[in-house]
């Protein structure tokens, strides 16, 4: 699956680093990817923590294409 962030809604509650490590935060608190600096990255279908983390993001700032 391509996991895609949207900084711009990013509110920096911090759930999707709590549910899944493949996420971090830049200097201002705001979602990025932990070893990647680009906005979308292919992530295992099987990987249910960085799904719960999309899927728990409250301002849809993490999004699945």
């Amino acid at each position: 699956m391509k996991i895609s962030l949207i900084p711009e809604k990013c509110i920096a509650c911090g759930l999707c680093q709590t549910y899944s490590s493949i996420f971090d935060y830049d200097d201002e608190g705001i979602v990025k990817f932990s070893q990647s600096d680009e906005k979308s990255m292919i992530v295992s279908d099987q990987d249910k923590d960085a799904l719960l983390a999309v899927k728990s993001c409250p301002t849809k700032a993490l999004i699945i294409d």
